[in-house]
């Protein structure tokens, strides 16, 4: 693994990160040189206008695609130049995921979908319960273990998948519009949970968000606008 470290006290580094796409003849500049840092426990939201860049930049933090320039940290590891081997290593030690679609299996249980993180990442299976099951009472799922996806409410969806990210008590959640298929009460709820997981966990989060209530309770409101990514003057 490529060990080139930065500033220990960033859990997320980007600097000069460029994105572009090529559609046909036509040359696009998502991202255009960003320099973007979290530290441990701090609570960001990223904004913008819909095809602003702010999924593509939220990708390239976790490692799910490459920049065109520019080199991604996670937790002092550059990624940038990892195979993708090694990028999910440093994804499932260092990094969480929560989607506006859950993307949790139907097939399985609420407390099997938990597990998962960590019987990936080669954890016994008694060992991954105990832990699943103690992330499951933090957002008050416990009594829904045995249950599937077919059973529960939007809400209790998208709780389980925020119990599936930090179940493997990573150093920084990356969310992408956790809210955004909730109602407003449910949304309210879904993200009272995270508020109070990165409190009692200090685990950091990065969310891409249109709900400026949400946008309203981190630590940092960032926008981008043209490919450039700036403190919100919200």
């Amino acid at each position: 693994m490529n060990n080139i470290m930065t500033e220990e006290k960033n859990i997320l580094e980007c600097k000069q990160l460029s994105r572009s796409f090529h559609d046909g003849g036509l040359h696009v500049d998502v991202l255009n040189k960003v320099d973007f840092a979290v530290k441990p426990g701090e609570r960001v939201a990223i904004v913008g206008s819909s095809g602003s860049g702010k999924s593509t930049l939220l990708h390239l933090l976790g490692g799910l695609d490459t920049p065109n320039g520019g080199e991604v940290y996670v937790s002092g590891h550059r990624i940038s130049k990892m195979s993708e081997k090694e990028r999910s290593r440093v994804r499932n030690q260092f990094l969480g995921f929560v989607y506006q679609f859950h993307h949790l299996l139907p097939e399985f249980t609420v407390l099997e979908n938990v597990c998962m993180p960590l019987l990936l990442r080669g954890v016994k299976p008694a060992e991954a319960t105990v832990t699943a099951h103690e992330i499951l009472q933090k957002v008050n799922l416990d009594n829904r273990e045995k249950h599937k996806l077919a059973e529960l409410s939007g809400g209790e969806r998208q709780r389980t998948a925020i119990a599936r990210a930090l179940v493997t008590k990573p150093g920084c959640v990356l969310a992408d519009e956790p809210t955004g298929n909730l109602d407003n009460r449910t949304a309210e709820k879904v993200y009272q949970t995270m508020l109070e997981l990165n409190r009692e966990l200090n685990t950091s989060f990065v969310i891409v968000t249109h709900d400026m209530r949400l946008a309203a309770e981190m630590d940092r409101v960032l926008t981008i606008e043209q490919g450039v990514l700036s403190a919100s003057n919200g």
